[in-house]
């Protein structure tokens, strides 16, 4: 089993436009592999990836704001996922738009707004389709520090990162010789640095061994070396099915953010041969954390990619990584 999710791995990284990768995998809370491609950069002498190396996480980053609306929630700060919006944005922050979205389409990618470059549009009545776009991680930002009056990276600092004793994962504004250089980002519209570090800024990064462990407290329902962190309902809210119901059944199903595996979608990212109840969060760096709790599986891919090169189709390659992980539990 080992040499086929390596293998995988490894192909994807030869494929990419990067000079690292690692691969975490976990089985019954064991640790079944630890292996590491490449370099930070690729200038000459860079520092050889290893188990303290930071990755940039895009849009994994939304597995850790899922923690923080589900803890919101939790302690009632937010009453219901179907409260509209409006109701949680102070006055300056409320736009005749948001009218009819609610924290359930924010959270699932149903909201149809659109950030333009002149004003918030909507492409769709929220609830009937899917579209991934950034502006839901800007508008629930202001609503959990509105609500909780803290910012999303002091919850989880303080809920989370301390308690797990995590020193690798964080927003960042400074950097060291841990963090790698993300390939593709000086090229990529889409790249956007931020000296901001409250939680609502794409300058995530994270070591593969915090992320798989970030996995294993999530299988675990919050229990972590034999200690109950955090209530195990904060982790059922996030990685449960959210989404509403739609006319189309193709389109993915999500948790708080979460991917979820609850059908054969044909526009889920998960892969075909993955058991219902999995999960799964990524990034357009790639980087991604499955978790399969019928298997007790937790797996992490990352790498310092940004964007995706010419023929490469992403969607099919990370339903591949699921697909060979179970394809090797046969």
């Amino acid at each position: 089993m080992n040499n086929n999710v390596i293998d995988a791995v490894e192909k994807t990284y030869q494929t990419l436009n990067c000079t690292g990768a690692a691969l975490i995998f976990y089985q019954n809370n064991d640790l079944k592999i630890e292996k590491y491609w490449g370099n930070h950069s690729a200038k000459g002498n860079s520092r050889a990836i290893q188990a303290d190396t930071k990755f940039h996480l895009a849009s994994c980053r939304k597995s850790y704001i899922a923690y923080a609306v589900a803890y919101a929630l939790h302690k009632d700060f937010l009453r219901s996922l179907d409260d509209e919006i409006l109701q949680y944005l102070p006055y300056s922050q409320q736009l005749e738009v948001y009218k009819g979205t609610t924290i359930r389409h924010l959270v699932t990618h149903s909201h149809g707004l659109n950030d333009s470059s002149e004003a918030v549009i909507r492409e769709f009545d929220a609830g009937t389709s899917w579209a991934y776009r950034g502006i839901n991680v800007e508008i629930i930002s202001q609503i959990i520090q509105h609500t909780t009056k803290r910012t999303i990276a002091d919850i989880l600092q303080k809920e989370v990162f301390s308690p797990l004793g995590f020193k690798e994962t964080n927003w960042y504004n400074t950097f060291d010789e841990t963090f790698v250089e993300v390939i593709g980002k000086d090229t990529n519209p889409h790249w956007s640095a931020s000296q901001i570090i409250d939680g609502s800024k794409m300058n995530m990064y994270a070591s593969a061994r915090e992320f798989a462990k970030w996995g294993l407290v999530h299988l675990n329902e919050g229990n972590h070396d034999g200690r109950q962190l955090f209530d195990p309902e904060i982790i059922r809210i996030a990685t449960k099915i959210q989404s509403p119901q739609y006319s189309n059944q193709d389109l993915p199903e999500n948790g708080i953010f979460w991917f979820v595996k609850g059908t054969q979608a044909s526009k889920s990212e998960i892969g075909e041969a993955v058991p219902n109840g999995a999960y799964q969060i990524l990034g357009y760096t790639t980087v991604t954390l499955l978790v399969i709790p019928s298997e007790k599986i937790v797996a992490v891919r990352m790498f310092n990619s940004y964007g995706n090169p010419k023929g490469y189709d992403y969607l099919r390659d990370v339903k591949d990584f699921g697909n060979v992980i179970v394809q090797c539990l046969k």
